[in-house]
């Protein structure tokens, strides 16, 4: 029997659960129907008559059943739905909101989650993250109809299509082609690029590769089929997950790898000796193309877990730094009130302006080509030449799994915990902006945070060598341990 719906939870970018368990058609109804309620509650002020609403999903398992469901109760609402017509990325669903002057849309996907999950993600008009205020209104609808009774109004797929609530659509050839207006063209001109790209058999195979080809590169795409599974590991463009990635590029000899998650909105990268390139050095590499190569001004957005050679660039190009909690809503909430060049975070997602306000994986994959293109340098030697010009940075993470009762007993004894040194190095200041984040005097940070999706504690270090980042992250298990 399903759990009952009322444990559902929104988390940092909509709701997800275990398939079968929380997850379910009926809790997908439900939610579906909170979300309707708000958008004909919030109908933008636009010439048709009906609120609009775009459905996608991505290649996990009844992800395509999950999206047709949610349709069926937004054509019940009498909202006009535009259901893509096989697994998309959440970057071109998103773009396709703005593209089609929808009032928002409804992504069935649960990211970098593992196979087991899936997730329903929520997107506004304007083709980004729903802010922490729209979830907020969603989620007490949601409570509301619970505590009512109100059951999630629902059609038949042939009622649906017979009245022209329900239309088929594929966002990839416009999203494609926005995203070539965005880069530059003429430098990919005679580009001999040898390009790896492996999109963990996520909702990204084909349109990355497309878009490279398009621009002249050479390309080859593993993992460019659907496995329900993953081919064993989590969809997350992390070290671990890019064994095949990066002996590809190894033996091949390819200039790059290109990796993405399962919906394909962050970023990973291998360089051309099959070293793990991670989002930070990514983050920095982009910012400073943007800001030196392209002459592009506007601030520069990091949630508190990325590195500090953010902050470095941002001085240094007199660019003006906003530090938000993690999650990329967050960013995107900046974007819409401010003048934004780049916004990234520690888990791959970045963002930059021209562009729709949401972080995707595909056109940073592409304008980090640019980059390489541009200065005529491998990935390796570009950020070899960052760092000797602003200083060595290294990063990594634990992820803790907790018993799920014993994990608020630990976040109260962070509450309270203010070490004066940590791993021999005095403590400069203690930040809760979100999680536990513990600055040091030498610049390495070490930071102690709860998953918003999974019941796990994360630890976040950043320091000058590799030997302290493994020192601070040990330093936070014995912390999380201490206190379990």
């Amino acid at each position: 029997m399903a759990r009952e719906s009322i444990v559902i939870k929104f988390g940092t970018d909509g709701w997800r659960d275990i398939i079968a368990d929380g997850f379910t058609f009926a809790n997908v109804r439900d939610v579906a129907q909170a979300i309707c309620d708000y958008i004909k509650n919030h109908k933008r002020e636009i010439s048709s008559n009906r609120p609009k609403l775009i459905v996608g999903y991505d290649t996990r398992f009844l992800s395509k059943e999950f999206a047709l469901e949610s349709a069926l109760v937004a054509a019940a609402n009498d909202i006009e739905v535009y259901l893509t017509d096989d697994f998309a990325p959440t970057p071109a669903i998103s773009f396709s909101v703005v593209d089609m002057r929808a009032d928002g849309a409804i992504i069935i996907t649960a990211s970098h989650n593992p196979p087991q999950y899936n997730g329903l993600k929520i997107k506004a008009s304007y083709g980004g993250s729903t802010t922490p205020q729209i979830i907020e209104e969603i989620e007490k609808q949601y409570f509301v109809n619970q505590e009512i009774g109100k059951k999630p109004l629902m059609v038949s797929p042939l009622t649906a299509k017979d009245t022209g609530l329900l239309k088929m659509f594929n966002p990839k050839k416009n999203y494609i082609d926005h995203l070539l207006r965005i880069v530059d063209n003429d430098i990919f001109k005679g580009c001999d690029l040898r390009i790896g790209v492996d999109p963990l058999y996520g909702a990204g195979q084909g349109y990355l590769k497309d878009a490279l080809l398009l621009l002249g590169c050479d390309v080859d795409e593993i993992h460019g089929e659907i496995n329900p599974f993953f081919g064993g590991v989590n969809p997350e463009p992390v070290d671990k997950n890019l064994k095949e990635l990066k002996n590809l590029v190894a033996s091949n000899r390819y200039n790059v790898g290109l990796a993405l998650d399962g919906d394909a909105d962050r970023i990973g990268a291998i360089d051309s000796e099959g070293n793990f390139v991670d989002s930070h050095r990514i983050f920095a590499v982009l910012l400073k193309h943007l800001a030196a190569e392209r002459g592009w001004k506007g601030e520069v957005v990091k949630t508190v877990s990325t590195t500090q050679m953010i902050n470095i660039l941002a001085a240094k190009f007199n660019l003006p730094l906003f530090e938000t909690p993690v999650g990329f809503k967050y960013i995107c909430e900046r974007m819409l009130t401010k003048d934004v060049l780049i916004g990234g975070e520690e888990s791959g997602g970045i963002g930059i302006k021209n562009h729709i306000p949401e972080r995707d994986g595909i056109l940073m994959s592409i304008m980090l080509i640019e980059t390489m293109v541009t200065n005529g340098k491998p990935l390796k030697q570009l950020i070899k030449d960052l760092m000797d010009e602003i200083g060595y940075f290294y990063y990594d993470r634990l992820d803790l799994s907790v018993d799920a009762k014993e994990k608020p007993k630990i976040l109260k004894a962070l509450d309270t915990f203010e070490p004066k040194i940590i791993y021999d190095t005095k403590v400069n200041k203690i930040s809760r902006k979100d999680g536990y984040k513990f600055c040091l005097m030498d610049g390495s940070w070490l930071m102690i945070r709860p998953s918003g999706t999974e019941v796990v504690i994360r630890v976040y270090a950043e320091a000058s060598s590799r030997e302290k980042v493994s020192n601070l992250l040990n330093e936070g298990r014995m912390i999380i341990e201490k206190n379990s």
